[in-house]
């Protein structure tokens, strides 16, 4: 879940990406952002499986459409629409989890060059976290990094480390041909027709039944089963969120047949 180069296909919510130094930004400061205005059109979100247990409990988890697909988190049914966050990018349930694709926001680490597998700490300058503030924390102390920068950096990498491993449960269960694409289907009380929502992948639970008992044991030592099972209950949130949808006004649309297109990673 790296970034490629900076400036060059960035990903999710990020506009530009710089490296973090101690000749541009020794005398500058970190803060806290009080929020994601961004993130308010923004209904699905990467995940990571090391996310699986908790984010089942608030979304439902699919995978993207494509030959490439990635776990996301659905924070709403129709694209452009997010019932846990906001106009002005503010939480609208305390509790619920939030991923940590967006609690790493603006930082990330990124190859700053192609032909390097080495990755440096960045971020994105236009989200306002960094700059020389008088409140916040120092980014360096003299020409080494601060231990509010230790601290990004540490949480980078855990994110990277996290991401190599959902690249490896994605590989096994394309390899075990257990992915299909999804539809799931939303009938409120009082409508002759559901609402079909399509435009994603998910795990085939028949193909999944059928498979033999050494290759689900074998998934089982793995730690691939929980994170299935996981993506299967997680499904059943999709009427929660279409519920919430509803309470704040943000559809459906009297759209039948509404598909939503979930975003890339």
């Amino acid at each position: 879940m790296a970034s490629a180069a900076p400036n060059t296909g960035l990903p999710l919510l990020y506009n530009q990406l710089e490296p973090i130094s101690s000749q541009q930004h020794g005398t500058m400061k970190v803060r806290g952002l009080e929020s994601l205005p961004a993130v308010a059109n923004v209904h699905a979100v990467p995940l990571t499986v090391d996310e699986f247990g908790l984010a089942q409990r608030h979304y439902p988890i699919i995978f993207s459409a494509g030959d490439d697909p990635v776990p996301l988190a659905l924070m709403g049914l129709n694209e452009g629409v997010n019932t846990f966050i906001d106009a002005q990018g503010q939480s609208i349930e305390r509790h619920a989890y939030l991923p940590a694709y967006l609690r790493r926001y603006p930082f990330l680490l990124a190859r700053l060059n192609p032909q390097s597998d080495e990755l440096s700490l960045c971020v994105d300058p236009t989200a306002g976290a960094v700059g020389d503030f008088e409140e916040g924390q120092p980014l360096f102390d003299g020409d080494q990094p601060s231990e509010a920068t230790k601290a990004i950096l540490q949480f980078c990498e855990q994110f990277e480390e996290a991401g190599q491993r959902t690249g490896m449960f994605m590989a096994e269960i394309k390899k075990a041909g257990l992915l299909m694409d999804g539809e799931v289907a939303i009938q409120p009380e009082g409508t002759d027709q559901p609402f079909i929502y399509r435009g994603f992948q998910m795990v085939d639970e028949e193909k999944l039944r059928d498979m033999r008992g050494d290759e689900l044991r074998k998934m089982n030592q793995n730690g691939l089963l929980p994170l299935i099972f996981a993506h299967l209950f997680s499904l059943s949130q999709a009427r929660e969120i279409f519920a919430r949808q509803v309470e704040q006004g943000k559809g459906p649309v009297n759209q039948l047949n509404a598909a939503p297109q979930p975003v890339e990673a």
